[in-house]
């Protein structure tokens, strides 16, 4: 993009060069999370899932920008991104999580929130998957006019994508309006893998039961066959 004045375009980066997640458990968790989101808006062309991606939110500046652990943008088109630009997407995310730690905690409840306030993000989220310290480990924030009010109580729901998310073993999982969890990866993976043997075992199941019906149809032309054997047999003794 060329800005006024400028010869030359403005490179936006497309990494700010830190990991994914701090550990195991930080980078499993977001990619369930985003896998599950995938997973739900599967069918919609116009949600965008994405997560760990640079969203710039100053036009013309590229060290302005926020990298969302999980993101949500409706009425956006489904296609890769190198990045978010919010002036040219036409908004902001919807839903944001941050994953956190005690390391990032600072800038998660303090400069990224202010920040996705800011932009418009209308539902914030914050997990503390090793409860280093947040108590209970799961935030949430509404966006109410330009501020984000706390959302306290249970069930917290995100109001811009009807889930619902709650902790299940220690991780933060999403549910949707029927109370069905969202797939991890792995969930997905067992749930092919059981697919892929019910397919087999009713290609067994049809193919056992196309040779028992090629048999029976076998033993009934062979009786047929020793019928008209028999008749001819009784047919020649009265002619004698």
């Amino acid at each position: 993009m060329l800005q006024s004045g400028l010869e030359e375009p403005i490179e936006y980066p497309t990494s700010d060069g830190l990991p994914l997640g701090e550990t195991d458990v930080h980078r499993n968790q977001i990619l369930d999370l985003i896998h599950g989101l995938e997973m739900h808006f599967l069918d919609d062309p116009n949600t965008y899932v994405s997560g760990n991606l640079l969203m710039f939110y100053e036009e013309g500046n590229p060290h302005r920008h926020l990298s969302p652990d999980v993101l949500v943008a409706k009425g956006r088109p489904k296609h890769e991104r190198d990045y978010y630009q919010i002036w040219v997407e036409g908004k902001a995310p919807d839903f944001v999580i941050e994953v956190t730690s005690k390391s990032t905690r600072t800038e998660d409840l303090g400069t990224k929130k202010g920040l996705y306030a800011l932009v418009g993000v209308r539902d914030y989220f914050i997990f503390d998957p090793l409860r280093e310290y947040l108590s209970p480990a799961l935030r949430a924030y509404r966006l109410e006019g330009e501020d984000y009010i706390p959302v306290v109580g249970e069930p917290i729901i995100s109001l811009s994508l009807g889930l619902t998310l709650r902790i299940v073993d220690n991780r933060l999982r999403l549910l949707d309006a029927d109370g069905n969890l969202l797939p991890t990866r792995l969930e997905t993976e067992l749930a092919k893998r059981q697919a892929e043997k019910e397919r087999d075992r009713a290609t067994v199941e049809r193919d056992r039961a196309a040779q028992e019906r090629d048999l029976a149809i076998g033993r009934a032309e062979a009786a047929e066959v020793e019928l008209a054997r028999l008749q001819a047999e009784l047919a020649r003794r009265k002619e004698t």
